[in-house]
């Protein structure tokens, strides 16, 4: 299975931006390859990244393994802060 990342390169919000970079800052200092979709080059990604979700209002970054959600920004952090990433993204 692979990672993959909802995120968007247009965005006002200071805070998105902030969240996606260290999504990947972390991913890519353990070595966890994945892949980025960005939602903001065609509505209907935002709109795939939302019903994966299970939310109509998600917004990213939003994490899965594969088409399995692992979750958003606040509970990877939670996964940062137990050092339980691989867990939340499904690969132990």
């Amino acid at each position: 299975m692979t990672v993959k990342i909802y995120y968007t390169t247009v965005t006002a919000s200071r805070e998105v931006k902030s969240q996606q970079a260290e999504v990947m800052r972390i991913l890519e200092s353990k070595s966890i390859q994945f892949e980025l979709i960005d939602i903001s080059q065609d509505s209907s990604l935002r709109e795939e990244m939302r019903a994966k979700a299970g939310n109509p209002t998600a917004v990213p970054p939003l994490m899965f393994n594969g088409d399995q959600y692992c979750g958003d920004y606040k509970m990877f952090a939670e996964a940062v802060e137990d050092d339980a990433v691989e867990k939340f993204l499904k690969l132990a």
